[in-house]
């Protein structure tokens, strides 16, 4: 490294340390949360800001000082028996942990499978305190049960639960503040996703759930809380014919009553918002995806069936629905529409884009939700032969009507139920103006069945091809070509970050933490962690030295342990389903360069 580099990269670290300094505080304010995206001391969203770009300003780790990143510590989360009451084994360790961790004043928060958190000391550590939220024995399970994080703000940490509950804790302590209903968990409802912190001319901060278990029969929904005291304010049903609530009121109805939907449909299910989502501090705008209708394998009908498989922008004053997109509307493949909408600019427009489980990038105005451009982003699609103009799938008249369990001789729907991207967020580089998408290349075999009127059927996917199934790709939203690929012979189920330094980093079922460059895909850097990686890894500089942090959970976990691709999933010599429980590991740039002189 020559000395205009080496001093660019001192007084970069002087200011960066600096601004920790003038900017730390007890407690997190909504500018604090409106610009994480620009920040380097800490980690207090899940997109690394609100937008969702997934994106760090830190350079410290770059081409040139990536190989020089070596472990820090490491913590196994629910591996010592420990839980809140002191003598029970801790209820929220399960195999699959898809949280993501948060970083602040030197503490990083981290939620557990089952709805618990761990406070940990980002030097040493070291357990602060611990949570555990015992969602009731009637709480339905699905695919593991992951809980994908949690948010913070003020003084409190919030965290969304199985069992349908929003808690908030304080986050010195861990002691509950106060702890509401999300809805009642024997009509199915469950809530698996990270809360949002949001502002409101109206109502202050405010927090936003989604809901999960559509599948079960609920109907989608979005809610908004005061952060302070957990009061809800408005409420949003995404299926047609619903009453919103404001002000415990009922409010403005989402679509028309029945809206002609088969079956009275509309009056039960569907459109859950099961991965939470995003916001837009220019426009104003709550980003949110929607899942399938139910039955999510029912014939298509006449309706398209809004607001199910979309992408819905809420005004946060009053929950009403001021746009909505559909990306796969009315047909049966259980393509949920629920992936992140991530608000980004191009070419002077405000846009927004989101990949799709069916397997095609969107670009849309995030004003208005008109729609820009559609991509493919996997191989071998054979659903539909592409989008048209109005943003609206064209069918593929070999499968016409038919669910993707029909009977057309056809062996194998590209991409499956799983999608082409499922819950795993993508990232956006403000430099290289690429998105890096997190995608499988993967089928789902015809089972000849068509399921329960409420429950879709069994998924075992199938490879689309013989040497990979993990495909990350970085794509140009302007033209829709993929840049460059890297491919795994496993699943990719986890997050992607981007960095200024030009480093995209990841995790691989084999347990692998990865960095790749930005601009050609070239492997850079790896560690081994031991089972797999399912989770989103973050960065943030402390004491001048650029962090990563990332879980890792037992080999062979949920999805990834699934049909022909479990093999792809594990290691040699590994247990596919080890007694431990999932590992939080740091990584870290080290300042100096160590002597190698005697």
């Amino acid at each position: 490294m020559n000395g205009a580099r080496r001093t660019a990269i001192s007084v970069s670290v002087a200011a960066w340390v600096a601004t920790i300094a003038s900017v730390a505080s007890a407690q997190v304010k909504m500018d604090d949360v409106l610009k994480d995206a620009l920040t380097v001391g800490d980690v207090v969203t899940i997109g690394l800001g609100p937008q969702g770009q997934r994106f760090s300003p830190i350079s410290l780790a770059n081409r040139e000082t990536v190989s020089r990143i070596v472990p820090g510590w490491s913590l196994p989360l629910g591996g010592d028996n420990r839980s809140g009451s002191g003598d029970q084994p801790q209820a929220h360790v399960l195999s699959l942990s898809e949280g993501q961790p948060l970083v602040r004043d030197g503490i990083m928060y981290m939620s557990g499978s089952l709805s618990g958190v761990e406070a940990v000391d980002t030097k040493s550590g070291r357990r602060i305190w611990h949570y555990d939220h015992r969602p009731a024995d009637r709480a339905r399970s699905c695919c593991d049960a992951p809980n994908r994080g949690a948010a913070l703000f003020a003084d409190k940490i919030y965290l969304s639960t199985r069992d349908a509950k929003l808690v908030a804790l304080n986050a010195k302590s861990g002691k509950v503040v106060w702890m509401h209903d999300i809805d009642d968990l024997k009509s199915g409802h469950a809530e698996i996703s990270a809360p949002l912190i949001v502002p409101s001319k109206a109502h202050g901060p405010i927090v936003v759930t989604g809901m999960a278990r559509g599948e079960f029969g609920v109907v989608g929904r979005v809610d908004a809380r005061r952060a302070d005291t957990g009061a809800r304010v408005w409420s949003r049903p995404t299926i047609e014919g619903h009453l919103g609530e404001l002000a415990g009121k009922p409010a403005t109805m989402t679509g028309k009553l029945e809206s002609g939907l088969p079956d009275e449909m509309w009056t039960r299910r569907g459109g859950a918002t099961w991965l939470g989502g995003t916001y837009d501090p220019e426009t104003k705008l709550i980003f949110v995806g929607t899942g399938a209708p139910a039955p999510s394998t029912a014939p298509p009908s006449a309706n398209d069936r809004k607001w199910s498989r979309a992408r819905i922008a809420i005004d946060p004053e009053t929950g009403t629905i001021r746009w909505g997109f559909q990306t796969t509307p009315n047909e049966g493949w259980n393509y949920d529409g629920v992936n992140e909408l991530v608000a980004f600019d191009m070419g002077g427009q405000k846009v927004a884009a989101t990949a799709d489980r069916n397997g095609f990038f969107y670009v849309l105005d995030r004003a208005s939700g008109r729609f820009i451009s559609a991509f493919p982003f996997v191989s071998r699609i054979n659903w539909a032969k592409g989008i048209d103009k109005s943003g609206r799938p064209v069918a593929e008249p070999e499968w016409g009507g038919q669910t993707w369990v029909g009977s057309t001789g056809k062996t194998s729907i590209v991409p499956g139920p799983f999608g082409g991207k499922n819950w795993m967020p993508m990232a956006y580089s403000r430099d290289t103006k690429l998105f890096y998408v997190p995608s499988n290349e993967w089928g789902q075999a015809a089972s000849g069945g068509r399921g329960s009127r409420i429950n879709g059927l069994p998924a075992s996917p199938t490879p689309v091809f013989d040497t990979h199934v993990g495909s990350l790709k970085a794509i140009d939203p302007t033209s829709g070509q993929v840049v460059w690929e890297y491919k795994d012979t496993g699943p990719l189920w986890g997050g992607v970050l981007a960095t200024a330094g030009g480093l995209v980093v990841f995790g691989t079922a084999q347990g692998e933490l990865k960095a790749l460059d930005a601009l050609t895909g070239e492997p850079l850097w790896s560690r081994k962690t031991g089972g797999s990686i399912v989770s989103s890894p973050i960065t943030w500089v402390q004491d001048g030295e650029q962090m990563f942090a990332v879980v890792s959970s037992p080999a062979g976990s949920g999805p990834l342990a699934a049909g022909q691709v479990t093999a792809a999933t594990t290691n040699p010599g590994q247990s596919q389903h080890p007694a431990a429980g999932p590992v939080l590991w740091t990584f870290r740039l080290p300042k100096e360069i160590p002597s190698t002189s005697n």
